[in-house]
């Protein structure tokens, strides 16, 4: 959970933070990370700072990061989602949001008798909103397009990247 906005830089952050803590001890044999995401928002297909980042993120692990979208308006078939927000939910239903402690605490603490069990944290980093990436850099993204629907479908390969 963040205090900030909510950016490509965020976003990548929490999918790196989540493979430090988690993926990577659980796959450490992984070359790729498959990636799904909504269309809109800090992780649209057209934000150029949301493949930017996610080609350092890609640099930074050595994994190919591959990116499945859905297509515009229809996020709400994100199963993933659907199967973790209800518990949460249930979870905090009546309780009192009164600090950012409280909230992270009552995610963290969702389990389920299927064997869920939430971890949450708290990202105290200030994202700044309007970070533009120009037409220069992006020559530098190791980016391939998926023969379907290559706009919200595509591969991002790790490489030298400068900033």
């Amino acid at each position: 959970m963040g205090i900030s906005h909510d950016t490509a830089e965020f976003a990548v952050t929490a999918i790196e933070r989540w493979w430090k803590k988690m993926g990577s001890n659980r796959y450490p044999a992984a070359k790729r990370l498959l990636i799904t995401a909504d269309s809109g928002g800090s992780n649209s297909p057209r934000t150029r700072l949301w493949r930017w980042e996610l080609q350092r993120l890609a640099n930074r692990t050595g994994l190919t990061l591959e990116l499945c979208h859905y297509p515009p308006g229809t996020s709400k078939w994100n199963k993933i989602e659907h199967r973790l927000f209800c518990h949460i939910t249930q979870n905090w239903r009546g309780k009192p949001l009164r600090s950012l402690e409280t909230i992270v605490d009552l995610i963290a603490n969702t389990r389920n008798r299927a064997g869920l069990r939430v971890e949450a944290g708290l990202d105290q980093k200030s994202y700044p909103i309007g970070v533009k990436v120009t037409d220069a850099k992006l020559p530098a993204l190791s980016l391939e397009k998926d023969t379907f629907h290559g706009d919200w479908n595509y591969a991002l390969n790790p490489r030298k990247l400068v900033d």
